[in-house]
């Protein structure tokens, strides 16, 4: 990928704010930010496949800039994302001596995000953490906000921290190495805050997806800040997801109710999120909020990202099941992210079964 210009962005949340950085070649910027932030030593957090791509440069920006770095490398994949997996990072930790001022470098996608800043939020009470994500799900969406944690057997993302890193480093170099399945996961993601909450940029996506599929540094550069730009908004207005920051989940009571069902890893995260849109889309119409033509509009820009618009057959109980383990479960009611129009979420508990049957089987 080409050069592109670095932007800059900010999560404004007082004393917690923080930038996030997006160009090509940001990755270079990571020994100024550590040693910037005071800290003389680094622990990365990666695993091996980022590793053979991105430790290096990593590691000599560190070098560059003074700070000394170790290394804990952890298993790729979303069935990873698990307590062994915290316990052995931690572990390492205190092999290493690792101290409150020693700075976590998440080096990686979306897992090793969230497992090394749930790590850097439980040891020895809080340590300061960066993230420098390298798929595109993880540079749009799970890098800012602060959401950390790891997967239960009964339940997606269920036990983890609000903790919010020093910066984000957003490399749009990384996603040169990036499998195309990933990118188009990634895609999901950012269609979700045009779905959401900017209809402009919803119809910016559709003129520009096959220009982010080939890859082209612009697009996707301007995709990512848009995305990211959304989240920091949204962020800042409801850190800890009591109000407005539930509308991000979009999609996703239905996409972890798949990933948990299918066992984590058989789909990929953005594959499961872009099934569970597809989803909310048409019983957002069935109850009456959006129109038909805005279904359609949703599910042809997913099925040109190259991502599913089915949700598989599960049996209805057993979505039902799933579906009341959402995070979004209040006083024992599932309440769902709806859509009233491409660029206008809600939160609605008023889904009847008979409704839900129509489309989960």
């Amino acid at each position: 990928m080409t050069n592109t210009e670095e932007r800059t962005l900010e999560v404004g949340l007082g004393a917690r704010s923080y930038p996030i950085h997006i160009g090509a070649g940001t990755l270079a910027r990571a020994g100024a930010t550590v040693a910037g932030a005071g800290a003389r030593r680094a622990v990365v957090v990666t695993n091996e496949i980022v590793a053979s791509h991105w430790l290096a440069p990593l590691r000599a920006s560190l070098d560059a800039s003074g700070v000394a770095s170790d290394v804990v490398t952890i298993a790729d994949g979303e069935a990873h994302k698990n307590f062994a997996t915290l316990e052995s990072v931690v572990t390492r930790l205190l092999e290493l001596r690792a101290e409150r001022k020693t700075m976590i470098v998440a080096l990686g996608g979306g897992i090793v995000g969230d497992i090394a800043g749930f790590a850097a939020a439980v040891y020895q009470r809080g340590m300061p953490f960066i993230q420098v994500p390298t798929t595109l799900l993880a540079q749009v969406d799970s890098s800012v906000g602060g959401k950390t944690g790891i997967n239960h057997p009964l339940g997606k993302n269920m036990i983890g921290a609000f903790y919010q890193p020093r910066a984000v480093l957003i490399d749009t170099h990384c996603l040169s190495t990036l499998p195309r399945r990933e990118l188009a996961a990634g895609l999901a993601e950012v269609i979700k805050y045009g779905a959401i909450r900017d209809a402009a940029f919803f119809a910016w996506l559709e003129r520009s997806v096959d220009a982010m599929m080939a890859r082209e540094p612009a697009a996707l550069a301007h995709a990512i800040h848009e995305s990211c730009r959304i989240k920091a908004e949204v962020v800042a207005a409801d850190e800890r997801e009591e109000g407005e920051r539930a509308l991000l989940n979009f999609g996703h009571t239905f996409g972890h109710a798949i990933e948990n069902a299918l066992g984590y890893g058989q789909w990929l995260h953005g594959e499961a999120v872009a099934a569970g849109m597809a989803v909310a889309a048409r019983v957002s119409h069935r109850v009456g909020r959006l129109p038909k033509p805005d279904v359609d509009r949703i599910e042809a820009l997913l099925a040109r990202a190259s991502l599913p618009t089915a949700a598989p057959a599960l049996g209805f109980d057993r979505w039902k099941s799933l579906l009341a383990r959402d995070k979004k479960v209040a006083s024992g009611t599932v309440r769902y992210v709806l859509l009233d129009a491409i660029g206008k979420a809600v939160i609605s508990a008023d889904v009847g079964d008979d409704t839900l049957r129509e489309f989960l089987v």
